[in-house]
């Protein structure tokens, strides 16, 4: 994956919450760590690349207001270094926080243009450890999150770390953005009240919250498939090339992040559908596939369907 060396960067889609400045570098954002048998467990659970903290992607419509944008009492964010550091495509091809800037503004430039005055703009917050937001309280160990509450993106960025370590993946600039994409896939779906067809909780193999998961990830690969046209600002794309290569590797990672290969490689061994949350790795690849490959986010129906993959 390689950004429009030229391309003005706008870091103002960041809030940036971790008090330590930019990591840097061509390597993973934030070096070392991970999750622990217990991060993951929970990771596992509840929040890989979906879900929220506390009310999730499930939260009852009355906290959809929240406060959008808004940040916590004693909470503060600082761009300084995003903004100085983070200027122009060519800053994208070397560090991965302003990759991720350059994905993010991406990922909403797209959802403008399909969406029009119906999408609303919201930020990611980058942080490190754990985090303050209308659902509760998280950790690094919550992975990646959005909240409905505050209508919000969360990551702390050394969950990229985590793919590659532990659970395998081959990881890579794609699957950071294909990470931050399915977000705002949920985010999408809370502006369109899709969320609101999900029992909050329920689990299955066919389960609501299992085929929200899905459809962020169709979401995700509608993006990818238009990410090398969209404009920015300036009717420049952001992103000038996208490569077989970085389709495999995220499709590498949708299957390492199916509840089934969690549970038979991270948890216990035995697998149990009746437990999942966001699907089979082949549901995962199938739906990022779908959405990649025809560009249509009304192919990426999973609740009008029988057959999930």
């Amino acid at each position: 994956m390689r950004y429009s060396e030229g391309a003005d960067l706008d870091p103002s889609g960041v809030q940036d919450r971790r008090g330590g400045g930019l990591s840097g570098g061509r390597g993973l954002a934030v070096g070392g760590g991970g999750l622990g048998l217990v991060g993951v467990l929970v990771l596992v659970l509840f929040q890989v690349l979906g879900g929220g903290a506390g009310g999730g992607t499930g939260a009852a419509p009355s906290q959809l207001g929240g406060q959008l944008g808004g940040l916590g009492e004693g909470q503060t964010a600082d761009n300084t270094q995003l903004e100085q550091q983070c200027q122009t495509g060519a800053d994208a091809n070397e560090s991965v926080d302003c990759a991720v800037v350059a994905d993010i503004e991406s990922i909403q430039d797209y959802w403008s243009g399909v969406l029009g005055p119906d999408y609303r703009p919201t930020d990611t917050v980058f942080f490190n450890g754990s985090v303050q937001t209308d659902c509760g309280g998280a950790t690094s160990g919550s992975g990646p999150f959005y909240c409905p509450g505050d209508q919000l993106v969360y990551i702390d960025l050394s969950f990229f770390d985590t793919l590659q370590q532990q659970f395998g993946a081959e990881g890579g600039l794609f699957v950071n953005a294909y990470v931050i994409a399915h977000e705002y896939g949920h985010h999408v779906q809370n502006l369109l009240g899709i969320n609101q067809q999900v029992t909050p909780g329920e689990t299955g193999p066919a389960s609501g919250t299992v085929r929200l998961e899905l459809q962020a990830d169709c979401f995700a690969g509608t993006w990818a498939d238009h990410a090398e046209t969209v404009p920015d600002e300036s009717g420049q794309p952001l992103i000038a090339e996208i490569t077989q290569d970085d389709v495999d590797r995220a499709l590498d990672a949708a299957a390492r992040i199916g509840d089934d290969f969690i549970q038979q490689n991270l948890g216990g061994g035995t697998v149990d559908q009746d437990a999942f949350t966001h699907g089979s790795s082949e549901q995962r690849q199938r739906w990022f596939t779908t959405g990649y490959e025809t560009g249509d986010p009304a192919q990426c129906d999973t609740f009008a369907t029988d057959d999930l993959g």
